[in-house]
């Protein structure tokens, strides 16, 4: 073999390597993108599943006693179900909207509406969209807020319930969206019961095997704490010293970040479903604390 055929050898050597590591990197890198993908999407599914957890009710469900049915519609055409309960004092005091939690429907809530619709204030439970009867399917926290204005506006508009006498009662991530409403629309106060701080913090909590670094993907931010100082009410804070869903910790980060006037209120040897374990005393909290903020008619 000639000197020249040799070096070509050599020369077709070299960059049959080159397009075989070539091919080889640029596998790794599809194969890397694939599987960042599929774990950017298995994230997305994880972090809805923790989320929200909805159910459905039967349409043949009774309602209960002293409630009406109402419907009103969110901004993407779904029709939300809801029950309005009218005090017998008249006028009411004031009208409250109840935000509820993740799991169940404003079934698993009724008690709200005829304990405080007995203590002189109407009130309005109503299931986001995909809970209960309501239309639709939630799949993040602008859904959320959505549903939470339209809540709002059905009250403000068609009851023409002035904002001086509306009152916005959240309990856990019902509390993302009361928080969310009042950063941006006068009412009368606000109650934050077993709520998250953030969706950072409760990622540490909920998803503690999960690097730090990658909560900055998450979509849902809930950052209540962050939209307190927007909040100009009388906000009062409710949350179970033996809380073991929502650390107690966090309602103590969101009443450093409300604004004055506040109320904290910690009750002992209660977990996550206050209204399930409290007394008539928590109520009468509740129902004086609205009293107080709302202006007398």
């Amino acid at each position: 073999m000639t000197e020249n055929k040799a070096a070509e050898v050599e020369i077709g050597g070299k960059r049959n390597w080159r397009v075989v590591l070539l091919r080889l990197l640029m596998l790794l890198v599809f194969s890397l993108l694939v599987l960042a993908g599929v774990g950017f999407f298995a994230l997305r599914q994880i972090e809805r599943a923790v989320a929200f957890h909805p159910e459905r009710s039967g349409l043949n469900e009774p309602t209960p006693a002293g409630a009406e049915n109402v419907w009103f519609a969110n901004r993407s055409g779904n029709r939300l179900h809801g029950w309005f309960f009218q005090t017998q004092t008249t006028p009411a005091r004031a009208t409250v909207i109840y935000f509820h939690g993740n799991g169940g429907t404003i079934r698993n809530v009724e008690s709200i509406g005829t304990r405080f619709a007995a203590q002189g204030f109407n009130v309005l439970l109503f299931d986001y969209r995909g809970y209960g009867l309501s239309e639709g399917y939630l799949e993040d926290e602008d859904g959320l807020y959505a549903d939470a204005d339209a809540a709002h506006e059905y009250i403000s508009r068609e009851r023409q319930v002035s904002p001086n006498a509306i009152v916005l009662y959240g309990h856990s991530l019902g509390t993302a969206a009361a928080v969310d409403v009042a950063a941006r629309q006068h009412c009368a106060a606000l109650i934050i019961e077993s709520g998250p701080s953030s969706g950072r913090d409760m990622a540490r909590v909920v998803l503690s095997w999960l690097p730090g670094q990658l909560y900055w993907l998450a979509k849902n931010r809930f950052d209540s704490a962050g939209k307190l100082s927007s909040v100009s009410c009388p906000v009062l804070i409710a949350h179970g010293e033996q809380d073991q869903t929502i650390p107690p910790e966090q309602a103590r980060a969101l009443f450093n970040a409300a604004r004055e006037p506040k109320q904290l209120v910690m009750l002992p040897g209660t977990t996550h479903n206050v209204v399930g374990s409290a007394d008539d005393k928590y109520f009468e909290t509740i129902a004086e604390f609205i009293r107080n903020s709302v202006p007398q008619n």
